[in-house]
């Protein structure tokens, strides 16, 4: 069967010469705080057949694999307000490494940013898999095959049915949603002394506000745990989530990291930039990141890649990767709809589904590359502003981007998409 439907550089030159725009970047201010409203807050999201809610109403063209790239973004090419999303993998994989294949996917045209997929395949098989996985969501998703049929017809068949899914989408009326409705996913990136001082804790004085209104949070990295996973381990919510989350740990010490590194963390961890920013240790990167999990919060669970939570609302831990764009894709799979990214030196990391907010308070980066911030937090180096100011200001862009604020890195077209391989493929 050919065809499945189912409903169910300070260096550089800045033409700015007193610096960035102030449109560019929030300024976190006490007269910009978003105070106690945050318990109140409410944003225009699109409520999916699931029950989750939705901050973007995408509709997707998801290619199987590598080889059906071409196809969907034809078809994204034909049909305006469609995204394809083009990757790197997907043959001759098998074991843990399909299975994380199949729940990225999945994952991905589950998320409740996505109104609508079309999926496209070299085959029928995995294909159906795919489209039998988000159709649980009860979302619509087609799917077709290219074997048997070709490019031009597959493209001109799934046209027809994207064209469909876009007209009926744009028609979905959104709807007041409680703050409570959002799952909100952090990371960071190019992080440097500024970053362990100012963006990551306000990430975390966000979560010790929001985590105990109902949303679900998450954060990961393991690699960059290093050094202060005895700390990560003292903050599980109980004495079964800590040891879940250090076997986690563990073996990724031991049979990642230590059975192919060719220096300290495969000559990777810190990175030159964080070097250069003033972090010379992993363990110094490692308080840092933990930062972004504020002072009171607990993480309920400990996650496998692209794995929903199912605990309920709280705190997650995710077993990920430390590179941006690979970190950022396994959140989305796992359901979040907003992502937090605190940064020092300066990432421009975005996401074709998910907003990333950029935050950072060194006021060298808002200075030469503002155009990439959202929030800009270098007031609290400066003593002009508090950590629960700047937590503050994050919510009120949180709730400004729930509320349809295209973040930075999406209004300059950031849309990396990349997918975790955990060995090679047949």
């Amino acid at each position: 069967m050919s065809e499945v439907i189912m409903f169910h550089a300070e260096s550089a030159p800045n033409p700015f010469k007193g610096g960035a725009p102030d449109q560019f970047v929030t300024r976190a201010t006490p007269a910009a705080r978003a105070s106690e409203d945050y318990v109140n807050a409410t944003f225009r999201g699109w409520r999916r057949e699931n029950g989750r809610v939705g901050v973007r109403n995408h509709v997707v063209i998801l290619p199987l694999d590598d080889l059906s790239n071409s196809a969907c973004e034809a078809v994204a090419a034909h049909v305006k307000g469609t995204l394809a999303l083009p990757h790197a993998y997907g043959r001759l994989q098998f074991g843990a490494d399909l299975d994380l294949y199949f729940r990225t996917l999945i994952g991905i045209g589950s998320n409740p940013n996505v109104a609508a997929v079309v999926v496209i395949g070299i085959e029928d098989q995995w294909t159906n898999i795919i489209v039998e996985g988000i159709a649980k969501t009860g979302k619509p998703v087609v799917g077709f095959g290219i074997e048997g049929n070709g490019d031009i017809a597959t493209i001109a068949r799934a046209s027809y049915e994207a064209k469909r899914f876009v007209q009926w989408a744009n028609e979905l009326p959104p709807e007041t949603c409680s703050i409570s409705d959002l799952w909100v996913s952090t990371k960071c990136g190019e992080s440097d002394t500024t970053t362990g001082l100012s963006s990551c804790p306000t990430v975390g004085n966000m979560y010790d506000k929001l985590i105990p209104r109902g949303i679900y949070g998450v954060f990961g990295e393991t690699s960059e745990i290093t050094g202060a996973e005895h700390l990560c381990k003292a903050r599980a919510a109980s004495p079964e989530v800590a040891e879940k989350w250090f076997k986690i740990w563990k073996s990724y010490q031991d049979d990642v990291i230590e059975a192919h590194k060719t220096n300290d963390l495969s000559d990777s961890q810190p990175t030159k930039g964080n070097i250069a920013g003033g972090l010379t240790t992993i363990e110094e990167k490692a308080l840092g990141n933990l930062e972004k999990i504020g002072r009171e919060c607990t993480f309920i669970d400990a996650l496998e890649p692209a794995e929903a939570p199912a605990k309920g609302p709280g705190l997650y831990y995710m077993d990920t990767s430390s590179a941006a764009a690979e970190c950022v894709t396994l959140m989305a799979a796992a359901g979040y709809v907003i992502h937090t990214f605190p940064t020092g030196q300066g990432n421009v990391i975005g996401n074709p589904i998910v907003p990333v907010i950029k935050i950072s308070g060194n006021p060298r980066t808002i200075r030469t590359m503002g155009e990439h911030i959202d929030v800009d937090v270098s007031g609290v180096l400066r003593r002009e502003m508090t950590i629960p100011e700047a937590g503050d200001a994050l919510i009120d862009m949180i709730v400004r981007t729930a509320n349809g604020r295209l973040t930075a890195a999406e209004s300059l077209g950031h849309r990396e998409f990349v997918m975790t391989k955990l060995y090679r493929s047949a």
